[in-house]
């Protein structure tokens, strides 16, 4: 493709939660969009659940690409483009799925690393940035996908550091954050993920400038605007709109969200996860605002192509080793600190410290729980738990899988036992409260709820035992801390 002729590109991002595609005419020197369309089919829902990608989903998926196709026909586009991600990526039975696609409709999709998917996002959304007459020395860009978040750190425009973590909106959402609203208990461990995987990252600084681009930071934004009458041309969003965005989040049920602020009702649900997100990086990051983007990885495909002609990929892929290895590092201000080694040996030393104390946190409630003179210890241990969970999904990539595997669903069983618990000791609370209240046929169905209720309670109660008296304390706390390395083979000592 000659350099500065201006082509007609249908670019085309198969992502964890939507698919989109962006028809453009672009040169060097420019970039138009004439057509954009997307849906919401959330790929990453039956990977999460079950490790491939189901039937339905690759039927709706090979559906909306056939529309994406008559939308690029329509615009003459000279090519089609076509990138998956995360959810594709951990998919199990992902050859068959790009097969089926490829088969049913022509399209050839290239499934990315994490790299080159940072580094196309980077591309698309610092193209208008890129046009100022003086563009921010250092900025950071952030893409939010449903299963993935691509975080790039640039120096004059040139990439700096780059990684991808393995969370997104939708993972966070359906690992959280299921119930509708999400309730306040749901809430905590999510943030307690957050909280202790982000901090785990090792990274010193960060730029003081954030673009962030994905669906659902776009739907927040919008949200806000709409929810809190912010200015139409507005593209930045304050901690404080965040808050005031998840304050609706948390208060109303997904489809009244969507009924009132015009969303999707599938997005609104997932946005509430990707507010828990953005919030948990100003907060650990000390940001007091993010950009939103409404460019990205679409964009920043079509610009590749533009740039590089069919070599697109390989260019990208050069260009994210080139950057990998420039780095090495995790940023601190504008030096790079801390090889790779360092940064995993730090979060998994960290990680060790973590599954101690939250494991002994836990074990701590147990003989409470088992006298039963402690309500509240029920609930003491079943946050304790949670917060045990939490802190293990934040440092599962770093853990022996199998291992890992059995102590995980060890701590699941804990958290599921006594979260019956907890749930019918607060109902029969709740009941006791109402009691002597409305007419007497009202009475006695509530004594007999509660008869009813404290009779269940008292089977379930052998069941916690059962699970809580097996559970041996110095056999337990070796396992956890056994899912990690120990610390003198961290530091290459073993």
């Amino acid at each position: 493709m000659p350099e500065q002729t201006a082509s007609v590109c249908a670019a085309i991002d198969i992502g964890s939660n939507t698919l989109r595609v962006v028809v453009a005419r672009c040169s060097p020197a420019d970039f138009e969009i004439l057509a954009e369309d997307e849906a919401l089919v959330r790929i990453g829902e039956s990977v999460n659940s079950t490790g491939a990608i189901s039937a339905e989903k690759r039927e709706l998926t090979i559906s909306v690409l056939k529309r994406f196709q008559s939308l690029a026909q329509e615009f003459k586009a000279d090519t089609t483009l076509a990138i998956a991600t995360e959810a594709i990526r951990k998919a199990k039975n992902r050859t068959d799925f790009l097969q089926a696609i490829q088969q049913e409709t022509g399209i050839e999709v290239h499934c990315i690393g994490g790299d080159v998917e940072a580094t196309l996002t980077f591309y698309g959304a610092t193209y208008t940035v890129s046009k100022l007459p003086q563009p921010p020395t250092q900025i950071g860009v952030m893409d939010m996908g449903g299963g993935s978040t691509e975080l790039v750190f640039a120096k004059n425009l040139h990439i700096s550091w780059h990684t991808s973590l393995p969370i997104g909106s939708g993972w966070l959402h359906d690992r959280y954050l299921q119930a509708d609203p999400p309730t306040v208990a749901d809430q905590a461990t999510a943030r307690t993920f957050l909280r202790t995987y982000l901090g785990g990252l090792n990274i010193k600084s960060f730029p003081p400038m954030l673009f962030v681009t994905g669906g659902s930071a776009n739907s927040l934004l919008l949200l806000s605007k709409r929810a809190f009458s912010l200015d139409e041309d507005l593209d930045v969003l304050t901690y404080e709109d965040l808050l005031r965005c998840e304050g609706l989040l948390w208060a109303l049920p997904a489809e009244e969200v969507a009924q009132r602020y015009q969303l999707d009702v599938q997005r609104a649900r997932i946005i509430t996860a990707g507010a828990l997100i953005l919030r948990a990086i100003l907060e650990t990051f000390h940001l007091k605002e993010i950009h939103v983007s409404s460019f990205g990885i679409r964009e920043g495909l079509a610009l590749a192509y533009c740039r590089d002609g069919e070599r697109w990929l390989q260019r990208a892929q050069q260009r994210a080793e080139s950057a990998q290895q420039s780095s090495q590092q995790v940023i601190a201000g504008s030096e790079l600190l801390n090889d790779t080694t360092t940064y995993h040996d730090d979060f998994g030393m960290t990680g060790r410290r973590m599954f101690q104390e939250r494991a002994e946190d836990m074990l701590s409630w147990r003989e409470a729980v088992l006298r039963r003179k402690d309500i509240e210890a029920v609930h003491k241990m079943r946050v304790a738990s949670r917060r045990l969970r939490a802190t293990m999904d934040a440092y599962q990539s770093v853990c022996d899988p199998k291992k890992f595997s059995a102590v995980y669903r060890q701590v699941k069983e804990i958290a599921d036992v006594l979260g019956v618990a907890r749930d019918t000791d607060v109902m029969i609370e709740n009941l006791h409260q109402q009691a002597g209240q409305g007419s007497l046929a009202e009475q006695q169905g509530c004594e007999w709820l509660v008869q009813q209720l404290t009779n269940y309670r008292q089977e379930h109660q052998e069941k916690v035992e059962q699970v809580l008296r097996s559970l041996d304390e110095r056999s337990f706390m070796r396992k956890v801390m056994a899912c990690l390395p120990e610390e003198e083979i961290i530091n290459g000592k073993g």
